[in-house]
């Protein structure tokens, strides 16, 4: 694919210092906002192993391995859990509290096991998975209570490995292997949450504290390291994620997605769609007075994938060039996005390109 010439240069991003005062030291620093730039995520190719943060007020790019983490722990004033849906996680409830209990031939899980799992086709599905919306009090796992009694067993579903096997020019390969199952409880200690875990056949249980950091949207924990590890840089601090992410298709239940593009709702960052066909505004010529504040949504998926055809059984993915993005970041700043690409040069997806400018 022949990519678009830059219609813009990024703004320096530099620190500017105000006049001194008498004694000559300087005044405090004043940050520059980028006023545009052309960013090719590093998402990673046809398996797209990466989420990508980006933070567009400074043009900085965060990545990390969608395989990095399973667990968020919310460091709001909520006690909420997610799991990770770019792995095509599940969970669900069991009715004990005793988690040394559970087992694969535990009658609940022989049950559920069936169905607690993204791609069932099953409309029932969607209550295994976090609201894909992304507000905070609709997880999967329920608000975690003060009483120990009240705060279940969960069985949960590791989703899937990443994929390693290059897909067909054009396609993705993000699935590979299934990851297996954990048995989960989680407790709260004061200001702490408390995680138990164990593999489902185990009769003992593992169990970590896990604090809150007020300065990002969540604590996120690996069943690989067993430990906290670090993932998204801090809360006010990105924009947008690109990422694989399990979704909802109305009437079938969950569904994964490749090439998809979430935002910042924990730190109140949202997007809407302009589409081009319906009247006479274009990438070029929309202005800071264009906005339609009503336009906004309270949901991630305010691009998601609407950035990009589908595609179909005889027909690959491929690029809408009549549709652009209007966000509102964390600092208020109102940007203009348009995607340039899905896929380099080659043709390989994973390789997504896009530029923005800062309504002023």
């Amino acid at each position: 694919m022949k990519h678009h010439a830059l219609p813009f240069i990024a703004a320096l991003a530099v620190l500017l210092f105000s006049s001194c005062s008498d004694d000559d030291t300087p005044a405090a620093p004043i940050e520059i906002v980028i006023e545009g730039a052309a960013i090719s995520p590093e998402v990673g190719g046809s398996n797209e192993p990466n989420q990508v943060y980006i933070d567009l007020s400074t043009e900085t790019t965060t990545t990390a391995k969608r395989d990095s983490w399973d667990l968020g722990f919310y460091a709001g004033s909520e006690f909420q859990v997610i799991i990770n849906g770019a792995l095509y996680m599940a969970v669900a409830a069991l009715t004990t509290t005793d988690i040394d209990a559970v087992n694969s031939t535990t009658e609940e899980v022989v049950n559920l096991q069936p169905q607690v799992a993204v791609g069932t086709y099953e409309a029932s599905n969607a209550v295994f998975i976090d609201n894909p919306n992304g507000q905070i009090t609709s997880t999967a796992i329920a608000t975690i209570e003060d009483t120990d009694e009240n705060n279940p067993v969960y069985l949960l579903n590791l989703g899937k490995e990443i994929g390693t096997t290059p897909a067909t020019t054009g396609s993705a390969n993000v699935s590979g292997d299934n990851r297996g199952w954990k048995k989960i409880r989680i407790l709260k200690s004061g200001a702490d949450y408390i995680l138990q875990f164990a593999n489902l056949e185990d009769t003992t249980h593992q169990e970590v504290t896990i604090t809150k950091d007020s300065a990002y949207n969540f604590s996120y924990f690996s069943f690989t390291t067993e430990t906290i590890v670090s993932v998204e840089p801090e809360a006010t601090k990105w924009d947008l994620n690109f990422t694989v992410f399990t979704d909802i298709i109305e009437g079938f239940g969950s569904y994964g997605y490749a090439d998809y593009v979430t935002n910042n709702i924990k730190a109140n960052v949202s997007a809407y769609i302009v589409d081009t066909t319906e009247g006479t505004l274009t990438y070029d010529n929309f202005t800071l007075t264009a906005i339609n504040p009503a336009n906004f949504l309270n949901d991630q998926r305010g691009i998601g994938s609407t950035w990009r055809n589908g595609g179909g059984p005889s027909t690959l993915p491929s690029l809408k060039e009549d549709v652009f993005f209007v966000l509102r970041d964390t600092d208020d700043n109102y940007y203009k996005i348009k995607f340039l690409a899905l896929t380099n040069e080659a043709g390989e997806r994973g390789n997504p390109e896009f530029i923005y400018s800062l309504l002023q």
